[in-house]
């Protein structure tokens, strides 16, 4: 069991349905919710606290795709945390392909650079003591069932993750849902190399699996927000994806469950939802411990 839990992009969607979650459960005593933007971090607080009948959330301001803020963060935690919830991310807004002054990509920076950083100042305060879970997807070894493409790298080198960092790879791309899937495959891998770092500490990449409800939408252009919330509600008619307490009770078990072993990558065994596995089994690449390595590498070049 896990006393206190940070979780960033907490206000809505699953790290909000992951908060309540947590809640619920005997041993919980703190749940520090990671917000951008305070005045939604406040109602989010106010409302678990309605809904949960505790009064154990604190919010914490953190913007993972600003590098001062995340610093900021971590020095403004007043006490360290057992486990942490790496939930924020998304497609990084309509222009997710300019790079920001740390020389990454707005979908890069706010899916795994920023988290990169909370981490390892985290580790470097004392300040993580137990258990720390990303939110990985199924697209990081693509999902044929739903017509996406396994990330079509050529090496898996230090280079060319860089390359998938600061936008170079993909530089013609305006459809963020390209970038998104290596990106999410690069955390995985670096997830792993975490593991053996730091054996203290367990490491899990965790997908919610496709989820109604979330905010991952929310950045994209109106028209194209539409069609695939449109096109959500039918893949939840026909069971092709799940409802967000199901994705948020994902984080949970991944958080507290030790079935979920340090450096794996679980997700839906097929398509994006249903029974989970480990992902290494699918798509053997992520087992390659040069490419961990690699992935690492690379992130830390812009840090």
């Amino acid at each position: 069991m896990l006393k206190s839990v940070l979780i960033t992009g907490a206000n809505a969607g699953l790290g909000k349905e992951t908060a309540k979650q947590l809640a619920m459960r005997a041993g919980v005593e703190k749940i520090y919710l990671g917000c951008r933007n305070m005045d939604k971090a406040l109602a989010a607080k106010a409302e678990l606290e309605q809904q949960t009948g505790r009064r154990i959330y604190e919010t914490l301001q953190i913007d993972v795709s600003d590098l001062d803020s995340v610093r900021a963060a971590v020095a403004a935690l007043p006490e360290p945390v057992e486990g942490l919830l790496m939930n924020a991310g998304g497609t990084g807004g309509q222009k997710f392909y300019e790079t920001n002054t740390d020389g990454v990509t707005q979908i890069f920076a706010v899916n795994l650079l920023g988290h990169t950083v909370l981490t390892n100042e985290l580790l470097k305060a004392g300040k993580l003591t137990k258990t720390a879970v990303y939110a990985g997807s199924e697209a990081a070894r693509g999902v044929p069932e739903m017509g996406m493409k396994r990330p079509d790298l050529t090496s898996s080198s230090v280079d060319e993750f860089a390359g998938i960092a600061s936008g170079s790879v993909y530089a013609s791309v305006k459809d963020a849902t390209v970038p998104y899937g290596p990106i999410k495959y690069m955390a995985a891998l670096w997830m792993s190399a975490m593991a053996r770092d730091y054996p203290q500490i367990r490491f899990v990449t965790m997908s919610p699996g496709a989820t109604t409800g979330t905010e991952g939408f929310e950045t994209l252009s109106w028209l194209r927000k539409h069609v695939m919330k449109s096109m959500m509600k039918v893949m939840l008619m026909i069971g092709k994806v799940h409802k967000l307490e199901v994705g948020a009770q994902r984080f949970v078990d991944g958080l507290l469950s030790e079935t979920y072993q340090s450096g794996g990558f679980y997700a839906s065994q097929k398509g994006l939802t249903g029974l989970l596995g480990e992902q290494s089994e699918i798509f053997a690449d992520l087992a390659n411990v040069q490419y961990q390595n690699n992935a690492k590498q690379a992130i830390e070049r812009f840090v």
